[in-house]
């Protein structure tokens, strides 16, 4: 198994919390994590398994006491009522450590846990593959060092050049990622099936998963682009509500990604409407029909692809630190942009994506009129395809995208 980078987090958190919760998508590893560390110390019972699912909506106190603690609960979702039960066991006998749940529905689950273990557990989310653990980097550098690193243009990078293309086609999801051999479509079509049959429905009442699907292609379309509800309900053919009824379906299941604007005053009329991003590119090059690594970095959305990949490796750093995201992007009505800007201890540390492999001065020049507008000063970063690090401009490097942490 590749090491993941959460084990050290959640560890960190069962020194001290009774009861660990992992979230993430389906089939981002969250039960091979769970069985591969703990399984020796931890029973295991999954309630994706209709008889224990039975049995455990039955009388769940009986099902406990013939499970009891140290366990491992995957898909707990599934048993919802069961948190009342677990409460109850917890309040009863106080230890860290002694129940690592699971399951796939970021917003229903919230629901529950906020009501029933509060203050008794830590809630921590589990994404498809990083890069640095596909390069299986055993260091887990802290936020602050990652954007305070020095950056010099004789930096080497750690790791060979990565193929963008396959990347991009691929996904990070384990099992396609680590395996070559899967087949990418028959992979992606199951997935895209079994999260509309299973985790849609539940979260759901859609009686249409057609026209739910035909929704899902549209917002794969749309990555890396400004949200509007009324173009994609318009084209999907539902409801502005039910557009942004499903959209939460889909951030709830880790499908979607709504990046937030920042909105500190800057002396100009900004944008305010979110941007879309899809969570994993591997689905929505699938989703959109495009299946050839060279093709869809050369075509007209090769750009919003590589920005989508820069965004989940930031989004996946900060969720295997176990912290919420303090990422968002910037734009002004005339057309000024900053694709992302981290928030880290009162600074404002911007960052450029470009598909290009030769870095100039000109990509610093949205950061320059940033800087100019705000005051802020500290290092900016230019993603690219270079192999090493460039300086730019005064204050500003290029990066190797798949050397991030």
């Amino acid at each position: 198994m590749i090491p993941r980078h959460l084990e050290g987090t959640i560890r960190r958190a069962m020194r001290t919390f009774p009861a660990v919760l992992i979230t993430g998508p389906r089939q981002s590893g969250k039960t091979t994590l769970l069985r591969t560390v703990w399984g020796k110390t931890h029973r295991y019972v999954s309630l994706e398994n209709a008889d224990d699912r039975s049995r455990a909506q039955a009388d769940p106190r009986s099902f406990l006491e013939a499970n009891p603690p140290p366990v491992i609960i995957d898909e707990f979702q599934y048993v919802p009522d069961i948190l009342t039960y677990i409460k109850t066991a917890i309040d009863e006998a106080r230890k860290p450590g002694m129940w690592l749940l699971t399951g796939s529905q970021h917003f229903p689950l919230m629901h529950g846990v906020s009501q029933s273990l509060a203050g008794r557990v830590a809630v921590l989310s589990l994404l498809p593959f990083s890069r640095s653990e596909v390069d299986r980097a055993e260091e887990i550098s802290p936020i602050e060092k990652i954007l305070n690193r020095k950056l010099t243009s004789n930096m080497a990078s750690k790791t060979r050049p990565p193929d963008l293309g396959d990347w991009i086609i691929r996904g990070a999801y384990p099992e396609i990622r680590a395996n070559p051999k899967v087949d990418r479509f028959l992979w992606c079509g199951s997935y895209i099936q079994t999260y509309l049959e299973r985790d849609v429905r539940n979260i759901l009442n859609v009686g249409d998963l057609e026209t739910f699907e035909r929704f899902l292609k549209h917002c794969a379309a749309r990555t890396g682009q400004l949200l509007n509800y009324s173009d994609l309900a318009r084209d999907t053919g539902i409801s502005v509500p039910t557009a942004k009824q499903w959209m939460s379906v889909l951030v709830a299941s880790y499908q979607c990604y709504l990046l937030p604007p920042y909105h500190a005053s800057v002396g100009k009329r900004l944008v305010k409407s979110p941007k879309l991003y899809f969570m994993d590119t591997g689905l929505a090059s699938f989703l959109t029909g495009q299946h050839d690594p060279d093709a869809i970095i050369s075509g007209p959305q090769g750009g919003a692809y590589f920005e989508t990949v820069l965004l989940t490796e930031w989004l996946k750093i900060f969720s295997n630190r176990g912290e919420p995201p303090s990422i968002y992007f910037w734009r002004s009505l005339d057309g000024l942009e900053v694709d992302f800007i981290i928030e880290r201890n009162g600074k404002l540390y911007p960052f450029e994506v470009k598909l290009t492999k030769t870095v100039s001065s000109r990509d610093a020049q949205s950061i320059e009129k940033w800087r100019s507008l705000t005051g802020e000063k500290t290092p900016a970063v230019i993603y690219s395809r270079v192999e090493k690090p460039v300086p730019v401009a005064e204050g500003a490097m290029a990066l190797p995208w798949f050397d991030i942490e």
